[in-house]
């Protein structure tokens, strides 16, 4: 029982390699490989290889990433009131446009009062300054007054003239025309910019600390930015003032229309990738902030070798394409490409413009 055992299987062992012999004689029958060069032998497999010529054309190199929509910082600004008090009076409503300097609401404040006083104190002290002044003057005329007396006079007038002003600046900076100001009035909070009120929490009565978050914003929303990220490989691709095809996801029938407007100094060192800014028009009002979007930057045209991407084979690292050298030798040839479109790659290295490569087919050479 175990001869029998022994010789089936005996049998089973020839068997097989002979069938793995007529397989390994087949494919030397088809093709021969040395190194890189392959070499067809069959006419049959020969007419399943399809050649052609590379072609070298006019290409704008694309490179697409992600990005989104966001305010254009000089063109967007937060409220908040420089001191704290009680809301006393609204002048805007959500969504309403306003012209900067426009009053957007007005509040109580001790502190504007006290600012009040430091400045009609200031100007009072100049005027007796002025005043003293004068008198001084008017005293060295008649030549019963001392030179020492008049510099300590025009000292005392310099140095109310600069408190004077400093109380003058500090209304200024919260838009308060001194001429016009009214003792214990209610401090007028402007508009700093021209632009849509996009959101506002103004509550008349409530009280407004001096570390509140801001209570209103208004932004001139006309022109965006679109902020792209771009991975530091592909940035020798992207240059300012390149055209760039903007797809919102919101709107799938729509490309919006930018330039490169700037591409940072500093590259993400956990992403590895730059931002990439667009300035783009919004004045239809389609763009919302935070909205996502697919950007295409756009290259200058540049000539370069395409082949079809079928032709593109790869190996464990790299991408290779059979190159023809022969009637029927072939060699496998490295290359790199940067991207493609409408099934056509774009090789930068490892091919000539006079090329002959396997355009379908390579794959029976592998």
């Amino acid at each position: 029982m175990r001869k029998n055992s022994f010789v089936i299987l005996l049998l089973l062992v020839v068997a097989t390699t002979a069938c793995r012999q007529n397989s390994s004689e087949q494919e030397s029958k088809s093709y021969s490989i040395k190194g890189d060069m392959v070499y067809v032998n069959d006419k049959i497999l020969f007419d399943r290889i399809k050649t052609d010529k590379v072609s070298y054309e006019s290409v704008v190199k694309e490179v697409i990433t992600a990005g989104t929509v966001q305010a254009i910082p000089t063109q967007f600004a937060y409220i908040a009131p420089p001191f704290p008090g009680r809301v006393t009076k609204s002048h805007v409503r959500l969504g309403q446009f306003v012209k900067a300097n426009t009053p957007l609401f007005e509040i109580s404040s001790p502190d504007f009062t006290a600012a009040q006083k430091e400045f009609y104190q200031a100007q009072s002290e100049r005027e007796l300054a002025q005043k003293d002044l004068q008198r001084k003057q008017d005293l060295i005329k008649n030549g019963v007054g001392s030179q020492r007396e008049l510099e300590e006079a025009q000292n005392a007038l310099t140095i109310a003239e600069k408190e004077y002003e400093n109380a003058v600046s500090a209304l200024n900076v919260y838009q308060t025309n001194p001429q016009n100001m009214v003792l214990g009035q209610s401090l007028v909070i402007r508009a700093p910019i021209s632009g849509n009120v996009i959101e506002t929490n103004i509550v008349t009565g409530q009280y407004i600390s001096s570390d509140s978050d801001p209570v209103a914003t208004v932004a001139d929303l006309s022109k965006v930015w679109i902020v792209a990220q771009v991975k530091e490989r592909d940035l020798r691709f992207i240059h300012e003032g390149d055209d760039m095809d903007i797809h919102i996801s919101a709107y799938q029938d729509k490309i919006v229309k930018g330039k490169v407007f700037r591409m940072d100094e500093a590259v993400d060192e956990e992403t590895r990738s730059i931002k990439v800014l667009s300035i783009c028009d919004n004045s239809d009002g389609l763009l919302k902030l935070g909205m996502y979007a697919t950007v295409h930057f756009l290259d200058k045209p540049t000539d370069c070798i395409v082949i079809p991407e079928k032709a593109l084979l790869q190996d464990e690292n790299n991408s290779f394409v059979f190159v023809q050298k022969g009637e029927n030798q072939f060699v496998k040839t490295q290359v790199e490409t940067s991207g493609g479109k409408d099934g056509k790659a774009i090789v930068t290295k490892g091919l000539d413009k006079n090329d002959v490569i396997i355009s379908e087919g390579g794959y029976y050479l592998k």
